[in-house]
């Protein structure tokens, strides 16, 4: 149960209140600049922690839960993070780019509820390409719109961090939709 995989899991989950802390006050720039690091950090442990269990063959039930959990809480903490500490200009996900935002935290709410649905039924929903892209857009988003509350003075990385995160939303309705497909066939 406590395998490399897992602890590398349980470490994104346990990191996300120290990651809402760094970005609490939203002119600490050395706050939002540590938060950067810890964030691609946390990136960086999702992306081996499935390839090491699947290398080692130590794929678990545990990991499969806990997996798309941290994820999620991770995904919504920044989310709120970004949206929710405002200070005049230095507000990083403000006006119409909100939308992008909500499209992306609604999707992640809707697609666990429907993984839940199919696991009732014993159908598994594996991910699918298009929707590993949509997480990489997403980190990028979000790694750059941290970084943006690191160095404000660098509006190109506000800019790229909301074009991803626009992107990031595209690709997350038409994943969603996918997705939503797929567990209409298994409803009555």
């Amino acid at each position: 149960m406590l395998t490399l995989p897992n602890l590398l899991t349980l470490s994104r989950i346990v990191a996300v209140p120290l990651l809402v802390a760094l970005l609490w006050w939203p002119r600490w720039e050395a706050g939002f600049g540590i938060a950067f690091a810890l964030y691609c950090l946390m990136g960086i442990t999702d992306y081996f922690d499935g390839y090491l269990a699947r290398a080692q063959g130590a794929v678990s039930k545990l990991g499969v839960f806990l997996d798309p959990i941290a994820d999620k809480i991770m995904v919504a903490a920044v989310i709120l993070m970004l949206v929710g500490t405002r200070h005049d200009d230095r507000a990083l996900i403000t006006g119409v780019h909100l939308i992008a935002a909500l499209i992306i935290l609604l999707r992640e709410i809707a697609v666990s509820g429907l993984r839940e649905f199919l696991a009732g039924l014993q159908v598994s929903l594996p991910v699918s390409k298009l929707a590993k892209w949509k997480t990489t857009l997403q980190l990028v988003a979000f790694g750059a719109l941290i970084l943006a509350g690191a160095l404000p003075a660098q509006g190109w990385i506000k800019a790229t961090g909301l074009g991803c995160l626009w992107a990031a939303a595209a690709l997350t309705l038409v994943t969603g939709w996918d997705y939503l497909r797929v567990g209409l066939k298994h409803m009555d």
